[in-house]
């Protein structure tokens, strides 16, 4: 939940926009997708327990995540939208939208599978820092390589809480780096 907003914020203090974009521009983005991909998704939680629609909060079964993933999803798109409105673009509303085509597509997948929404976020975050590398001509090898570095801790940890297998994880983090990559570049 928190990968969107730890993206929007390397993105807004890296590279170029990091001098463009003045504090109280910042912190409205900021405001926006956290809100959007933090707030409002997880404030439904307790809503979708009572009414049945999740037995717990891990939503250990692949067919219990689709409507809270695609719920999401909305939300997502609704922070998209409000910053399309407010006459953002380039990386920015291309890393929120690709996060949106990511969670619809995570969705649609956990109807049959259960995928890793965990390294999906972690995907996602790598290829947005990949993309700014090119996209800007910097070197971003040092942050890249720490996101790797946690990709790897996530996705062992998700190995060893027995709450993914393998493949679910590296499905996850090629779904989210791919799809992120495919809008940013």
């Amino acid at each position: 939940m928190l990968m969107a907003i730890i993206g929007m914020y390397l993105i807004l203090n890296i590279g170029p926009l990091s001098s463009i974009l003045g504090a109280d521009g910042k912190r409205l983005i900021y405001l926006i997708v956290f809100f959007s991909t933090a707030v409002l998704p997880v404030s439904l939680l307790p809503l979708f327990y009572q009414f049945g629609v999740i037995k717990s909060f891990q939503m250990e079964s692949s067919r219990e995540r689709v409507v809270p993933v695609m719920m999401t999803a909305f939300f997502y798109f609704l922070g998209y939208l409000l910053l399309k409105r407010l006459g953002v673009t380039g990386l920015i509303a291309g890393f929120m939208q690709a996060t949106v085509i990511a969670t619809i597509g995570a969705g649609l997948v956990s109807y049959y599978w259960k995928i890793s929404m965990h390294t999906i976020g972690i995907g996602g975050l790598a290829a947005a820092i990949y993309a700014m590398s090119i996209h800007y001509s910097v070197d971003l090898s040092w942050i890249l390589a720490l996101i790797f570095l946690v990709a790897g801790l996530v996705g062992s940890a998700r190995l060893y809480l027995g709450a993914h297998k393998p493949s679910q994880v590296y499905a996850g983090f090629l779904w989210g780096f791919l799809i992120v990559l495919g809008a940013l570049i």
